[in-house]
């Protein structure tokens, strides 16, 4: 973020210390992530992080015509090139879960997390009876989360 003087060149406010998102040999990206692998640790529960990503569009080739612009130059006709797919990666995987740590989400999430819950739905390898998704968007509800699992571990 930089903020600008009346006259003269802008000057950049100070940058903040970067967290240490570090645990266990595995670099987190955020700090929600770093506290959700942080409990499932502590409750010996067995996870990957970030292990498999799906695609939930695939890539295509669009053969007509499209005039669009970009930014603020003119219209052009963008049409007849490849369209790349919508992918997804959730953040742990478990042999029981999945887990998408969200605290803020960007505008383009909740399609791509509806589409991957479609997908799951669709999916004949995804058994409902054994598999749960949670989506914990504060570390109050990371700590729910563990409880959830091992409740449901439990209930087997």
């Amino acid at each position: 973020m930089s903020y600008k003087r009346r006259r003269g060149k802008p000057i950049s406010a100070k940058p903040k210390k970067k967290r240490d998102l570090n645990f266990k040999g595995t670099e987190y990206k955020s700090g929600l992530e770093l506290n959700m692998a942080k409990l499932l640790d502590a409750a010996k529960i067995k996870f990957k992080y970030e292990p498999h990503t799906f695609n939930l569009i695939e890539t295509f080739n669009f053969p007509f015509k499209c005039y669009e612009r970009r930014g603020k130059g003119d219209m052009i006709d963008r049409g007849g090139k490849k369209v790349l797919g919508i992918k997804y990666t959730p953040d742990f995987v478990g042999e029981d879960f999945i887990i998408e740590t969200k605290g803020f989400a960007n505008e383009s999430f909740p399609l791509r997390w509806k589409l991957f819950k479609q997908l799951l739905a669709k999916s004949e390898k995804a058994d409902p009876d054994k598999l749960i998704i949670y989506k914990p968007q504060k570390i109050s509800e990371c700590e729910e989360v563990v409880k959830l699992i091992k409740h449901h571990r439990d209930g087997k």
